[in-house]
Order: structure tokens, then sequence, then C-alpha cells
């Protein structure tokens, strides 16, 4: 459980508070605090994708039979720069 909670659980919440504040209302937030708000999010869920895929392929040369974990990790924190891209 806590190979999955590490992995899978605290990455998704990055597209999570995405999603969340694109569904919030402009008049709680504004515009402009809403986009950046989603442009910061975005930009540290892609950094840390980034992060995590340097560490996956760092213990797959090393043959560490938990590299695919990392890869999840990866692409569960990717979702967020995609969203954004799409959404803008």
């Amino acid at each position: 459980m806590k190979r999955k909670a590490c992995h899978v659980i605290f990455p998704a919440m990055m597209p999570a508070l995405l999603y969340l504040i694109a569904a919030t209302p402009v008049e709680t937030l504004g515009c402009a605090t809403r986009g950046l708000l989603a442009l910061l999010v975005a930009l540290v869920s892609g950094f840390a994708g980034l992060g995590t895929a340097i560490v996956g392929v760092t213990r797959r040369k090393r043959g560490d039979v938990y590299a695919p974990w990392w890869v999840i990790s990866t692409l569960i924190l990717t979702i967020p720069v995609v969203a954004l891209l799409i959404l803008a």
C-alpha cells in the first residue's frame, strides 16, 4: 500500500487540484488568479514529473524492479501540463 500511495495517490492530487481550480467559478477567485494558480500547479507538476522521469531512468539503468512505479508517477504528473495546454 505504501508504494501505491507514494506513486499513485499523491501524484494524483495535482490533476485533481488543477481540475478543482478550473471548476471554480470566476466570481470566487477572479480570472487572473485562477489562471495563475492553474499555471503554478501545472509548472510544479511538470517539474515533479521531470524529476520522477529522471529517477525512473536511473533506476531502470540500475536494474531496479520498482522502476515502473516511477514511470506511473511521471505519467500521472504530466496530466496537468497536458490539460493546461488543451484548456489554453
